[in-house]
């Protein structure tokens, strides 16, 4: 039983030097883009953690999807082109200059995102980035609008 204990305290020991060593390493500066690992672990966190959090009852949608839309257009230029930019394609220097950045809303990353989970991110916002929760200051009518209108955006013709 020693012997174990002994072992078990000696894999402790080396997981946090190694741990140690690993944030010795970590970049706290928001100024370099971050890497592909960082992004990828980064993004499929995100991803993972929305869609446990996302699951529970949800609000009726509004039933006219085009007055929606059309009511999300008109939100999304209030709510979300301040970072994201008036097309959700090109964040704006707010959203550039956040870490992480502000995302393009047309990426296949963002789009993957379930309805339900787009809504939850958009009620809920995730912390620790510049995404704002809006489930304080708008109804779950006018977060579906947006989640709505973002799903026509990569839809739109980008100007050339």
């Amino acid at each position: 039983m020693k012997r174990i204990f002994l072992f078990g305290g000696s894999a402790i020991l080396v997981l946090v030097v190694v741990a140690a060593v690993v944030m010795s390493l970590f970049n706290l500066s928001a100024l370099p883009e971050p890497g592909r690992a960082e992004i990828w672990l980064a993004t499929r966190g995100k991803h993972f953690l929305v869609h446990r959090a996302s699951h529970g009852p949800l609000p009726a949608e509004p039933t006219d999807r085009a007055s929606s839309i059309q009511e999300g257009n008109t939100l999304f230029g209030t709510e979300c082109s301040e970072c994201h930019g008036n097309s959700g394609r090109k964040p704006t220097d707010s959203g550039r200059w956040m870490y992480p950045r502000a995302a393009d809303l047309t990426a296949p990353e963002v789009q993957r995102y379930s309805d339900r989970e787009l809504f939850w991110v958009v009620k809920n916002g995730i912390r620790l980035s510049g995404m704002p929760a809006f489930g304080r200051v708008e109804s779950d009518e006018h977060i579906w609008n947006l989640v709505h209108y973002v799903r026509t955006l990569p839809s739109q013709e980008a100007p050339h």
